[in-house]
C-alpha cells in the first residue's frame, strides 16, 4: 500500500512530465541545412563573341570596315572622251572633280571584281577591259555637276548619272584609271533590270 505523500509525488512528477511534451510538440521542429548555399552565375560569353557594355560610348565602339577606294589623287585625260566629259580630274574620297566644271559628290557602295555582272549576262571585266579578278569600285551619284561650257559634254549626257564604276590598272610607267557611267533606277547588279551604260573615259598619272 502506497502511502499518500508518495503518491502526491508521483502525481507531481507526471504533471510536470505532460507540460514539458506539450512544450516540445507545440515548438515548430527547426531544421538546420548542412548544404552550401548554391551559387548561380552566368556562363561567359564564347571567346569570339564580344559581350555588350552598355557603359560603353557608341564613339568608342569598334567602326564598320572602311571601303577603300582604288585610286585616289590628279589624273590626266587618256582619251578624247575623257578630254569632253571632265578633262583633268582629281578623284579623292567623296568627290571627283574635272577640270572643265564636271564634279561628282559620290558615295562608296562596294569593291567588286571584274567578273561580276552589272546587268544580267554583262560583266565588268568586257566593258572595262580587265581580269576577272581585278578590282571595281562602285560609286553612287549622290550630285552631279554638268561641264561649265558644254553641259551636253556630261558622262550620261543630259541625264542623270546613276553610278560611276573605276578601276586601275598599271600600264608601263603609268597608273590608268577607267571611269565608266552607269544611270538607271536599278543598282548594277547581275539581277537588275534598269540599267544602261553611259560613257567610259580614261585617264593616266605617272607613278
Amino acid at each position: 500500500m502506497t502511502s499518500r505523500p508518495l503518491r502526491l509525488l508521483f502525481v507531481a512528477l507526471g504533471a510536470t512530465g505532460l507540460a514539458a511534451c506539450q512544450d516540445i510538440g507545440d515548438t515548430p521542429a527547426t531544421h538546420v541545412s548542412t548544404t552550401a548555399p548554391i551559387v548561380v552565375t552566368a556562363a561567359p560569353p564564347p571567346a569570339d563573341v564580344p559581350s555588350h557594355d552598355p557603359q560603353l560610348r557608341p564613339g568608342s565602339r569598334a567602326a564598320p570596315p572602311m571601303l577603300h577606294p582604288v585610286a585616289l589623287g590628279p589624273f590626266e585625260t587618256g582619251n578624247p572622251t575623257a578630254e569632253s566629259i571632265t578633262g583633268s580630274i582629281t578623284i579623292e574620297g567623296s568627290r571627283i572633280v574635272g577640270e572643265n566644271g564636271a564634279e561628282f559628290v559620290t558615295e562608296r557602295i562596294a569593291i567588286l571584281r571584274g567578273g561580276d555582272e552589272f546587268l544580267p549576262g554583262q560583266r565588268y571585266a568586257d566593258a572595262m577591259m580587265i581580269g576577272t579578278e581585278h578590282p571595281v569600285e562602285l560609286r553612287r551619284v549622290v550630285a552631279e555637276t554638268w561641264p561649265t561650257r558644254v553641259p551636253g559634254n556630261a558622262i550620261c549626257r543630259d541625264m542623270k548619272t546613276g553610278y560611276l564604276a573605276i578601276t586601275k590598272v598599271a600600264e608601263g610607267e603609268h597608273d590608268v584609271v577607267r571611269v565608266m557611267g552607269l544611270r538607271g533606277q536599278d543598282m548594277p547588279a547581275p539581277s537588275a533590270q534598269d540599267v544602261v551604260v553611259c560613257a567610259s573615259s580614261s585617264y593616266y598619272a605617272r607613278r
